[in-house]
């Protein structure tokens, strides 16, 4: 699976910005799809993930502020990211698992600044 992320970029704090990432594939039958983030001398941590059936789930830091989603039709998910915090800044990466297999996208560039 290929996955192409995209839709990072700067904004101010408290701003608002949506990522996606298409896949390659049919992702229907997906069940984990997720979105990750590495900022600078830091681990990469989980940040959303939303399985085949809907099920979603956010790291505390982002509850009530970030949505993932998933479109089957469009083989993409999304996050949306609204209040944004300069703390949210960092390289965000899709990641699929299908069976036993996990892929990454390429990363995209979140940067808000205070």
């Amino acid at each position: 699976v290929q996955l192409q992320a995209s839709g990072g970029g700067l904004v101010q704090a408290g701003g608002s910005l949506s990522l996606s990432c298409a896949a390659s594939r049919n992702i229907s039958s997906i069940n984990f799809m997720g979105w990750y983030r590495q900022a600078p001398g830091k681990q990469r941590e989980l940040v959303a993930a939303i399985t085949s059936s809907g099920t979603t789930n956010y790291v505390d830091s982002v509850k009530r502020r970030f949505t993932i989603s998933r479109d089957n039709a469009k083989n993409t998910v999304f996050l949306q990211m609204n209040s944004l915090k300069p703390e949210d800044t960092a390289v965000y990466y899709c990641y699929v698992l299908t069976g036993l297999s996990g892929y990454w996208g390429q990363g995209t560039q979140v940067t808000v600044s205070s």
